[in-house]
């Protein structure tokens, strides 16, 4: 490939349009992957449920879920921005949260009061200076699970049946836990 073709795909990558409002659904095996490695007491806030894909696995496997979402996407309760929330709707938040509003998330999360918050993330979270004085610093997570292979997130959640998968992004699960002390923990997801 030539210098000015790679300059093209380059110049084409850079303007895919993101979804509207950052819906990508959440591939159900992420929150088996999860609940196989955290231990999760008490009611779950599932506050970005978008189709379901998280909440309906955690009531699969035996926890009790509120599911909000700002957008009505036909799963759980809709038009409830978490972040104008002031009362913590129960003990522990799961979720994939828009990416653009993720430390307002995890900083609201926090601010509630939540025993344990669970965020699916890009793995390129940890990077960034004004995150790590603003988050990291003051709130280390307790674990990050680092998926080791790729994990494919669909646009808008419509799986494309010819599409390959294992996306281009690295992800994990970052935890934070009331009840951890220490340094942050790194455990991987095979």
């Amino acid at each position: 490939m030539s210098l000015m073709e790679a300059t093209a795909v380059i110049r084409r990558a850079g303007n895919v349009q993101r979804e509207k409002d950052d819906f990508y659904r959440t591939p159900p095996q992420c929150a088996h992957d999860l609940l196989d490695r955290e231990s999760i007491s008490g009611g779950i806030w599932e506050p970005a449920c978008g189709d379901g894909a998280i909440s309906s696995v955690l009531e699969s496997r035996g926890h009790r879920v509120l599911s909000t979402d700002l957008v009505d996407r036909g799963y759980g309760e809709p038009r409830r921005d978490f972040l104008l929330e002031q009362d913590l709707l129960a003990p522990n938040i799961i979720t994939n949260p828009p990416f653009k509003l993720a430390d307002q998330f995890i900083l609201h999360s926090l601010a509630l009061g939540a025993q344990k918050v669970c965020m699916f993330l890009r793995l390129a979270f940890l990077e960034g200076r004004a995150r790590h004085t603003k988050l990291f610093m003051p709130h280390p997570p307790a674990r990050v699970h680092v998926y080791s292979g790729r994990q494919t997130l669909w646009m808008g959640g419509h799986e494309r049946a010819n599409e390959p998968r294992g996306g281009a992004i690295a992800f994990a699960w970052f935890v934070w836990d009331a009840a951890h002390s220490g340094a942050p923990e790194l455990r991987w997801i095979a």
